[in-house]
């Protein structure tokens, strides 16, 4: 077949259906056949997978591997397609099916990750697929076993999908590592990698491709205008400064939400995913099984049950998080709706994206807000996406404790030898700068689990074999491993599930122990009872009428990125003249008569004495990891010039320092405080980094494999029980080997990752070039009010947080006119 016939077939699959294919998939197709590798920068639903799959596709036709005749048969693996979210695995699946038969493949595709049936996964292992969809953690455990590997030696393509929210995790890396391995596998194999928003797509590619200079970058669609809409508030309503969840605008949401056909509603935590849904259903006029919700915690049943609701169309609304942010295709959406801010550019394009998901199709997102300052982050994201901002994802590097889980991975694959394995892995943009150091260390924590834990067979996972080649032997062992592959650290989960019945996901341990039988709770939409709570499983039935609790998931807070802060900064000074901007004229003309309001020209830094002592306000708007950080130093910093306790409370917009004894500060001393000399000691010195590094070390632990995971059958390990092992594991470590790799490890986590040391000395730098504006209020601000009331979370109070919230806004509301 020649190439204008091959290409006539493709394009006749896109006839069929009334379309086009785009200038940008046409190039792909062309530089797939000509052998290229690379990174493809498209927006969502431009046709980025037709973009990426038609070379294949071609490629297929042109030059067909020899295909078994019977389907039982093993099949060379032609196409592995990586996708980060179990749902948009899913989804990918079933789009890369729907051209084959068309242009007249017979190829089998198919589907291995968590949510896959048992036949797929079969399927997946036996080596009868011509494309297998796949996540990180699959792959991983695929590449364990010792024939997988051989039957990917004639692999043709890798397609990393959604790279940009892979690039920055412990996932990623992860992935960097089996695809070198693929690599070295099948040297002819192209790899590309597809992604939407991202800020550094140069370095991107790089990750993605270490040692291809010659990759390309082709860029796609222009990115489709995303309009920003805010419900507002009526002029003079009265709105709540901080501390809601948005349910005073529930008739405007369902009013909205019933002028559309098909609905979207964002939430940035499961929770409050479970609290909109539940108030929806209070108020749906409609059959209720036209209202969904969709959060990762959820049964992967349920979950596919909304996603097929989606895109049949018989859902009217879906409540739904992150785990519907990506590329999942859902054309019959109309509208996607925010709740709270998006605390992101580019997560907010990625869910703009998924209405009107369809190629050349614009699109829009209503933000709704749960308090007054959110409408100005609205205001910002728009002035953000009329200057093209796109955040960065910074790529790790260095992370020895997925490197100890891969090198435990190949050993259980038939064994490798150091040196091959090691330059292998240097290959990596992950591992470029490992040194012959870290590679003992890691040798010597697989084989013994290092030099304290030696005595310890549990940890003796690898033996170095006479042929020097390091294998796996113990079949425990090897099914701990593979029980355990993966990157993904989370508290520990108590199944929820009816007493006759399926699953409907799991809630944490945290709050499942609190639970009482009897108690009622709000989950996956349902009221529900708890019977029992039993091996790790909390059995429930239907509750009727009442209310319930509703879960908290740790680890949810989104943090406001640096910029969308400057963008924050602009508009709370002034620069903008926007409907959010308008509507808030009257709160920052209110800012502006207290104190002043915040500038780029300038940092603004409050005093204000209240009966209960004094508080201390600084705002960089830099975004609430790297506020938490800087509070501790300037707290420590504070009690250098003056015996002192100190307490502090932070947000996305600044932090509040509570001295116990009050502290006057001039210009000149705001100045000594906020330098970046010294930062790292003083930051050392701040924060109570043993601690902080006991709690980082669980998550390390388990990646590296030190944690050993309960065997099927077994008796499932309680997250207490988890903390205790972690804990025990973690004391034995500093007092017999305080250089152990996994200590430095979570060390060095913590003040890059959980504080943020780079951002903060960036901060630093930023805020002492700048005037410094110092103001003392006669009382709370409109921005100092937020950061107050976070305060008082952590006191001790017979009252409900947000009772005292509210009593202390009307009583400034009251003060000031608002």
């Amino acid at each position: 077949m020649t190439r204008s016939e091959a290409l006539a077939r493709l394009t006749g699959f896109f006839s069929e259906r009334g379309w086009r294919p785009l200038p940008f998939q046409r190039t792909m197709w062309r530089h797939y056949l000509d052998g290229a590798s690379g990174l493809l920068h498209t927006p969502t639903g431009s046709g980025k997978t037709l973009a990426m799959f038609g070379g294949p596709l071609l490629q297929a036709l042109l030059d067909p591997l020899p295909t078994p005749a019977r389907r039982s048969a093993v099949r060379p693996l032609q196409v592995l397609w990586v996708t980060p979210l179990r749902a948009l695995a899913t989804d990918t699946a079933r789009a890369l099916q729907e051209p084959l038969k068309a242009i007249g493949l017979d190829w089998q595709v198919g589907l291995r990750s968590g949510d896959a049936s048992s036949r797929d996964k079969r399927l997946a292992r036996e080596g009868r697929l011509d494309v297998l969809v796949t996540t990180p953690e699959s792959l991983a455990l695929l590449l364990s076993y010792p024939d997988t590997l051989a039957r990917m030696r004639q692999l043709r393509c890798i397609v990393v999908d959604e790279w940009h929210e892979l690039l920055g995790s412990k996932r990623g890396v992860l992935l960097q590592l089996n695809l070198a391995l693929l690599r070295d596998a099948a040297p002819a194999v192209q790899l590309w990698g597809l992604s939407a928003t991202l800020g550094n797509l140069d370095q991107a590619r790089a990750v993605l491709l270490p040692d291809r200079h010659d990759a390309l970058s082709v860029e796609g669609a222009r990115p489709r205008p995303v309009r920003v809409r805010s419900l507002l508030p009526e002029p003079g309503e009265r709105f709540p400064w901080a501390g809601h969840l948005g349910l005073r605008q529930l008739p405007r949401v369902l009013q909205t939400v019933m002028a559309a056909r098909s609905s979207l509603l964002f939430t940035n935590t499961r929770a409050q995913a479970e609290l909109w849904h539940q108030a929806l259903a209070a108020v749906w006029p409609e059959d209720l099984h036209t209202l969904a919700l969709h959060h990762g915690s959820l049964d992967p049943a349920l979950r596919q049950q909304v996603e097929d609701g989606l895109r049949s169309g018989t859902l009217r609304c879906v409540v739904a998080t992150s785990s519907l942010d990506l590329g999942v295709d859902f054309p019959e959406v109309d509208q996607v709706l925010q709740l709270g801010s998006p605390k992101g550019v580019a997560r907010l394009r990625q869910r703009a994206g998924r209405a009107r998901h369809r190629p050349g199709a614009s699109g829009e997102i209503v933000c709704i807000p749960s308090h007054a300052l959110e409408l100005a982050e609205y205001a910002a994201v728009r002035r953000a996406l009329d200057d093209g901002v796109v955040e960065a994802r910074r790529p790790l590097q260095l992370s020895l404790d997925v490197l100890a889980q891969h090198c435990i991975s190949r050993a259980l694959a038939g064994g490798f030898e150091a040196d091959a394995l090691l330059a292998q892995v240097r290959r990596t943009h992950a591992f470029a700068e490992v040194t012959d150091a870290h590679w003992q260390a890691v040798l010597e924590f697989i084989v013994q689990g290092g030099r304290a834990l030696s005595q310890y067979p549990d940890f003796h996972k690898v033996v170095r074999d006479d042929d020097g080649q390091y294998r796996v032997h113990d079949r425990r062992q090897a099914l701990r491993h593979r029980l355990s592959i993966g990157t993904i650290s989370s508290d520990g989960s108590v199944r929820v599930q009816f007493m006759r019945g399926g699953g409907l996901g799991a809630v944490e341990e945290q709050f499942a122990s609190r639970l009482r039988r009897g108690d009622r709770f709000q989950f996956a939409g349902r009221l529900l009872e708890l019977v029992k709570l039993q091996d790790m499983t909390a059995y429930v039935r239907l509750a009727r009428g009442g209310e319930g609790a509703v879960p908290r998931w740790q680890g949810g807070q989104l943090a406001l990125s640096p910029s969308l802060g400057r963008e924050l900064e602009a508009v709370l000074g002034g620069a903008d003249d926007s409907p959010e901007s308008q509507w808030l004229h009257p709160l920052l003309g209110l800012q502006e008569r207290l104190s002043a309001r915040p500038s780029p020209a300038h940092v603004l830094i409050e005093d204000v004495r209240r009966r209960e002592g004094q508080f201390l306000f600084l705002y960089p708007f830099a975004g609430r990891h790297v506020h938490e950080a800087l509070a501790a130093l300037l707290a420590l910093r504070c009690t250098r010039l003056q015996r002192n306790s100190i307490g502090y409370a932070v947000n996305d917009h600044g932090l509040v320092l509570a001295p116990a004894l009050p502290q006057a500060l001039d210009e000149l001393q705001w100045r000594a405080l906020l330098s970046a000399d010294g930062l790292l000691d003083d930051l050392r010195a701040a924060v109570n980094l043993g601690e902080l590094a006991r709690r980082q070390f669980r998550g390390i632990a388990r990646v590296a494999g030190l944690l050993v995971p309960s065997l099927p059958g077994g008796m499932p390990r309680s997250l207490r029980q988890l903390q205790a092992s972690s804990g025990l594991l973690y004391d034995v470590l500093r007092e017999h080997d305080p250089d152990h790799m996994l200590l430095r490890l979570a060390e060095h986590e913590v003040l890059h990752d959980s504080l943020d040391i780079e951002g903060l000395h960036a901060t630093l730098q930023w805020l002492g070039a700048r005037a410094l504006c110092l103001r003392a209020p006669t009382s709370l601000t409109p921005l100092g009010f937020p950061l107050w009331a976070e305060r008082l979370r952590g006191q001790l109070s017979n009252e409900d947080w947000r009772t005292r919230v509210l009593r202390a806004s009307q009583q400034l509301e009251k003060r000031h006119g608002r």
